[in-house]
């Protein structure tokens, strides 16, 4: 009698080396979360920023992907991934965990946040490109969209429950001493990461071969891949809006309506439930509609629900807010689900890193400029100004996907080398003991 098929769930959670990296990313992102929330607190309560500043300071922790994304790749793909994993926490543990001491000490200042979120930003990109690049030799390929599903879940849980305390532990103990959480998870995973056995192979590279050269070799494989091309601009637009978000938010809830930061709290939580739907959500809607579908008809329907941001006011009128979040949030986690599973995919394992981190490069590099617009637009013409900007912006990147061979399709192409690929590393999971 044939055995009974395990769930991918149970296959996915059955894998102790995932388990550990599933669980290494939850305990970093409740901390993430909960300086989401504190950080610029402490800028616009402790140090009375201006928007321009809180812009400022969203725009060094993205600086980084500008900075040093895409030589990031290329050293990523000769080095082994899980240290690279280990050393961009420790970094990000020390970082935000300055803050505290500098505050009850009375020396804290604008430029130490700025230099705290750059740094933080820099081991975030090495940490990033690491990540994406360390999942496929964990998982066969027809487990990634689980994977990534399961890793946007325990993101999108981490937003719901993360502002929240970020919130009541600012109400509580003050913005500045809130921070502690994000150092206490990034040291967390730290020790789950440092668990992991899988025995990664040591990256083959030509010797003499010089860094100029491999990265531009990652940049040509995205540009001259019609798909990967068309995702890496929409994506990149649709953060340049977030950014301009994320710049004025705080202000925007602060000064405009008035919110107390356990209510900021109260509110990403809430509306980091559409996030956590989008995760659950994007395995069955990729075998639904098909994962090519998926991409851009989770950012079609989900845009338009940006417009509630500027719309939103004081008292009842906050709940705006949060349902335009929720729903954007939604799409953007199905989209990011079907699309990072794609590149895991369709590239090849030797340009992993170079391919990720040129896509990191091209996408994440719009944040810091978003930021910066959104900070000068809010101090020039308001912050509801920036936030119409922000929401007109939302409405018309999709456009870019609907008007894309994607439209075309259902399933996102796979070619012969990259079936062989898969083969391949599939043999090598199935050789792995998994408990």
């Amino acid at each position: 009698m044939n055995e009974t098929p395990r769930p991918a769930a149970d296959r996915l959670l059955g894998h102790r080396d995932f388990r550990l990296l599933l669980s290494g990313a939850a305990a970093a992102q409740v901390g993430n979360q909960v300086t989401l929330v504190a950080l610029p607190l402490v800028a616009v309560l402790e140090l009375d920023a201006t928007p321009f500043q809180v812009g400022l300071l969203t725009a060094a922790e993205t600086a980084a992907f500008l900075l040093v994304g895409l030589p990031a790749g290329a050293w990523l793909d000769r080095m082994r991934k899980r240290p690279v994993l280990i050393r961009a926490d420790v970094v990000r543990c020390l970082a935000v965990a300055s803050i505290p001491p500098a505050a009850a000490l009375g020396v804290l200042t604008m430029v130490q946040l700025y230099l705290v979120a750059l740094v933080v930003g820099v081991a975030t990109v090495f940490f990033d490109v690491a990540h994406q690049s360390f999942l496929p030799q964990l998982l066969p390929r027809e487990q990634l969209v689980g994977g990534n599903g399961a890793l946007e879940t325990v993101r999108s849980s981490a937003q719901i429950a993360g502002p929240g305390l970020g919130g009541g532990l600012v109400q509580l103990l003050g913005a500045p001493l809130a921070i502690v959480a994000d150092a206490i998870g990034y040291l967390v995973s730290v020790v789950l990461l440092t668990g992991i056995r899988v025995e990664e192979p040591e990256p083959r590279s030509e010797p003499g071969r010089a860094l100029r050269t491999e990265v531009a070799e990652g940049v040509r494989y995205v540009l001259r891949h019609p798909l990967l091309r068309v995702i890496a601009t929409a994506t990149g637009l649709s953060n340049f809006f977030s950014a301009i978000l994320m710049a004025v938010q705080t202000v925007f809830w602060v000064r405009t309506l008035e919110l107390s930061p356990a209510a900021i709290g109260v509110l990403l939580s809430v509306s980091a439930v559409g996030g956590l739907a989008g995760a659950l959500c994007a395995g069955p809607l990729a075998r639904w509609v098909g994962q090519a579908r998926l991409i851009w008809l989770s950012a079609a329907v989900s845009a338009p629900f940006a417009m509630l941001w500027p719309l939103s006011g004081r008292g009842a009128g906050v709940v705006l807010f949060g349902i335009g979040s929720a729903v954007v949030l939604f799409g953007a986690v199905a989209y990011n689900v079907a699309q990072v599973s794609f590149r895991q995919t369709v590239c090849p394992p030797e340009l992993l890193g170079r391919m990720n981190a040129t896509m990191r490069f091209l996408v994440w590099g719009t944040l810091p400029l978003g930021a910066l617009v959104g900070g000068a637009l809010a101090d020039v013409a308001g912050p509801r100004a920036a936030l119409w900007v922000c929401a007109v912006g939302f409405v018309l990147v999709p456009l870019r996907l609907v008007f894309s061979p994607l439209r075309g399709l259902r399933e996102l192409p796979v070619d012969d080398q990259d079936r062989d690929q898969d083969e391949d590393r599939d043999q090598a999971a199935e050789a792995r003991p998994v408990s």
